[in-house]
């Protein structure tokens, strides 16, 4: 969601402000804005759209100070324009927020009540508001800023400048993600580490209920009894360098090639190649013992829990329930006596999984938690964690990440398996072979390249496309549909093939593309008598298969893509690939941002 950047030093603020601000366009975002302290007060550009304004307001008009806030807001609370753009500001204090204040209409009653006009529509300039008045009665900074942060219900991450204290910042977190860098008479404030990357490798990750006091030297931190609390200091291996596009057109395209080389390091984390046995991390979860597994995430993540419960029941014999994230607790889920929840999240940030963790937590579920990010807050809220290795992900469509997720939800179900004894030692042997060849297969699946750039542009044209899929590939098309909507806006739906005679099938004509996921498995035969049903109702089918299912499909689909054979149990993760290019090379055609989608935010913090 939005980005928060903040600095407090002897240097020009603005230029690396603004510079950590690119950095944070993964987030999403519809305006930005930064605001400095010169001559002792508050100043601040902003605008609405894109950076580049931003950055055209400043050549125009530059802003000098050592100490600065800065913002891209993903707008909740009011139209996106420069009016309701961050930071917001008095004459005494500006802010940057994300998240949102659920009780910000009381709060705004509360303002106005005492004579004070609010500029903008948002819940966010309350905050400023409220600091001012404890100003105004005499408190301090941290006075101001601790009485009013108790006031608020709801997901915060906020960084306060305050006019005359030009060596002060102040940061509070609660629900929202915010980290703290320590550098040389320096002192940085971010959403996340990437932010900071450039800037420091010291980093202090906030927890919920923190706030905190900084200047050049260092920070103060306290809980929300107002206790100065112990927070340790990480060094991240995080740089600029990683972080670049590469000589790539997009982040998305660099982030797919880097696959073969992330699930690489994934599974290296995780196999003994020797012995051909998935090794897991210790943690206080035992999945041979549980008697259901409740797999829980939202979007993506989500998709590969669906292809991880096909997995863990058929090798494990242990039921699984999948579930929504923002919508597991709403539901009044009954938790097994014995039952262990997994939560999937690239960032361990996102609000809904987060919220339906401590829901699970508080029905007595073993949590382990899948994420990208383990210093995350659902990193930190579980029993055991396991982290994929897929580096930053800055495209906001996921790719590396979600084929990382499946990698390691692989090696946990044959674990799993083999700890219940549903699984020979030569099926995890076999099992285990498979994952350690997919690296490779994956390089060679990035070889079509060209092959599916050239499908695309008929892809491109259509108002609507259909995926299809069955078993564990169900879930790729899905995920191809989905990816298809939020980076070219092509209506796309995902179906299992075999429910097309259940309704969709009236929906085909000549003018909708059917992208059908067909490797040569048991279900190979049912797939291609769906794939000719289609055809025979003059649908365009494209088949991803391989060499021995495209030599079947040649004279039934439009086009074939044969991609290299494997064990059916990988399948998915391979077949993750090209339907992630080929909306790629759809959206490069139609033109449209492949790495902001309009509209989409990379990590979602608030509800």
């Amino acid at each position: 969601m939005c980005g928060i950047i903040g600095i407090v030093g002897n240097n020009p603020a603005t230029p690396r402000l603004l510079e950590a601000l690119k950095r944070l366009e993964y987030r999403g975002y519809d305006s930005a804005g930064i605001a400095t302290l010169v001559n002792g007060g508050i100043d601040r550009r902003r605008a609405e759209g894109k950076l580049i304004n931003l950055d055209n307001r400043l050549k125009e008009a530059p802003l000098d100070g050592t100490t600065g806030i800065g913002h891209t807001r993903w707008a909740t609370h009011g139209v996106p324009n420069e009016q309701n753009a961050h930071p917001h500001a008095t004459e005494r204090v500006a802010v940057v927020h994300n998240g949102i204040i659920e009780n910000y209409k009381e709060l705004r009653r509360e303002v106005a009540d005492a004579g004070r006009t609010l500029a903008s529509e948002t819940d966010t300039e309350v905050i400023a508001h409220l600091v001012t008045m404890g100003l105004d009665k005499g408190l301090s900074p941290k006075e101001a800023v601790f009485d009013t942060i108790k006031k608020l219900n709801g997901a915060f991450a906020l960084g306060f400048i305050f006019s005359g204290e030009h060596a002060l910042l102040a940061a509070a977190r609660q629900g929202s993600p915010l980290a703290l860098g320590f550098g040389e008479d320096e002192m940085y404030l971010g959403s996340d580490a990437l932010a900071l990357a450039p800037l420091t490798n010291r980093i202090l990750y906030m927890e919920d209920g923190d706030w905190a006091m900084i200047t050049p030297s260092g920070a103060e931190v306290f809980d929300m009894e107002g206790q100065l609390v112990d927070r340790p200091i990480r060094l991240t291996e995080l740089s600029g360098a990683a972080i670049g596009k590469g000589g790539y057109r997009h982040f998305m395209l660099k982030e797919i090639y880097e696959q073969p080389q992330v699930i690489g390091d994934t599974l290296h984390s995780l196999i003994n190649p020797a012995e051909r046995r998935i090794i897991m991390p210790e943690g206080d979860v035992d999945l041979a013992k549980a008697d259901k597994l409740t797999l829980i995430a939202c979007g993506t993540s989500y998709y590969a829990c669906m292809t991880a419960k096909y997995w863990f029941e058929s090798l494990a014999h242990i039921p699984v329930e999948v579930d929504i994230a923002s919508e597991y607790r709403y539901r009044d889920p009954v938790p097994p006596a014995n039952g262990v929840a997994v939560f999937i999240s690239q960032s361990g940030e996102t609000i809904d999984t987060l919220a339906a963790l401590r829901h699970a937590k508080e029905g007595g579920q073993k949590i382990l938690s899948i994420v990208n990010a383990p210093e995350s807050a659902i990193a930190r809220e579980s029993d055991a964690v396991l982290q994929t290795l897929a580096g930053p992900e800055i495209g906001v469509a996921s790719t590396k990440a979600f084929t990382t997720q499946l990698t390691v939800l692989a090696c946990l179900a044959i674990a799993t398996a083999e700890a219940r004894g549903t699984i020979s030692e030569k099926e995890v042997a076999d099992l285990v072979g498979a994952l350690t060849e997919v690296p490779a297969r994956a390089a060679e699946v990035l070889n079509h390249d060209d092959a599916i750039r050239e499908l695309a542009g008929d892809v491109a044209e259509a108002r609507d496309v259909l995926y299809l899929g069955r078993g564990t590939n169900y879930p790729i098309a899905l995920e191809g549909a989905l990816k298809l909507k939020e980076i070219s806006y092509i209506h796309a739906e995902g179906y299992a093939a075999g429910e097309m005679k259940h309704g969709p099938i009236a929906l085909i004509d000549e003018q909708v593309p059917i992208i059908c996921i067909a490797p040569e498995d048991k279900l190979f035969e049912k797939t291609a008598s769906n794939i000719q049903e289609v055809q025979a109702r003059g649908g365009k089918v494209i088949a991803f298969t391989d060499a021995s299912g495209a030599r079947y499909l040649k004279d039934t689909a439009e086009a074939v893509i044969g991609l290299p054979p494997v064990n059916a149990f990988v399948s998915p993760i391979l077949y993750a690939i090209p339907v992630q290019l080929l909306a790629y090379h759809v959206a490069v055609i139609k033109g449209t941002d492949v790495d902001q989608p309009r509209n989409l935010a990379k990590s979602v913090t608030v509800e």
